[in-house]
């Protein structure tokens, strides 16, 4: 390895932690995290579902994020077993390499600590799914624990402490797949390093500048911040609006 190839690699250690110490913040330029919204997001959810004796709507919504970590877990173990075969075909990819223009030839050697180290960042992604995956089987079954409404107007200090409990477990959960997930995404940055340092740096910057737009600038945050809904589609407004009737209005509609 040059000392090209060490800084490179030192760049992409520095700006991965970096990014995750910049999202365990509140904000950045004034603006909340994409992350930090959908965790309200998530606390608004489970206290609603304290006003609901029917939790179907909840227990769909728990097997969706359970049916997605275990998604990312199986393709992390798919891409091991890539490259592992990858390795095997060593020669050969170091032969076409070897021809491609741009591209550091290192050496066999070389070659296979780039591949060991892609493993290991699936092999990171995969225990971040895994765990979460088993998190979100723990608040489901926190989930349970969850009291009736009737017993919630009972004791309603218990019934937000099992709130508080479900929230916690989720918020603990989606935060390690997001770990995963981001391993996943600077993966395609690691995937530089195959060309030449130089680039490994540059496809790395352009990853986490992707991330950090998506999670401070980017429309999905707006979509989730707190906002007054337009004039002309506020329910309320209609229902005041709306004059009683006995069904006519509907035969008119029609």
């Amino acid at each position: 390895m040059t000392t090209a190839d060490y800084i490179a690699l030192a760049f992409f250690a520095f700006v991965w932690m970096g990014y995750s110490w910049l999202l365990h913040g509140r904000t950045f330029f004034g603006r909340t995290s994409l992350t930090h919204a959908m965790t309200e997001r998530r606390r608004e959810w489970i206290y609603n579902s304290l006003r609901r004796d029917l939790k179907m709507i909840d227990t769909q919504i728990m097997a969706g994020l359970q049916n997605g970590t275990a998604f990312f877990a199986s393709t992390s173990i798919f891409a091991i077993g890539s490259c592992f075969a990858l390795l095997g075909a060593t020669e050969k990819v170091d032969a076409v390499f070897a021809d491609l223009p741009f591209v550091f030839h290192g050496g066999h050697a070389v070659f296979e600590m780039k591949v060991g180290g892609l493993a290991a960042l699936f092999g990171y992604a995969f225990f971040k799914f895994g765990w979460s995956y088993r998190l979100f089987n723990y608040c489901t079954i926190l989930f349970g624990s969850i009291p009736m409404m009737r017993d919630t107007e009972r004791d309603i200090i218990a019934a937000e402490r099992a709130a508080e409990r479900v929230i916690r477990m989720n918020v603990i959960a989606g935060s390690n797949f997001n770990e995963g997930l981001r391993a996943i995404f600077l993966s395609i940055g690691y995937l530089g390093w195959f060309i030449n340092p130089y680039v490994f740096m540059l496809t790395t910057a352009i990853v986490i500048f992707v991330l950090a737009r998506r999670q401070f600038f980017s429309e999905a945050r707006l979509a989730i911040m707190d906002a007054s809904p337009p004039s002309n589609l506020h329910l309320s407004a209609i229902r005041r609006d709306r004059p009683s009737s006995d069904g006519n209005d509907l035969s008119e509609g029609l």
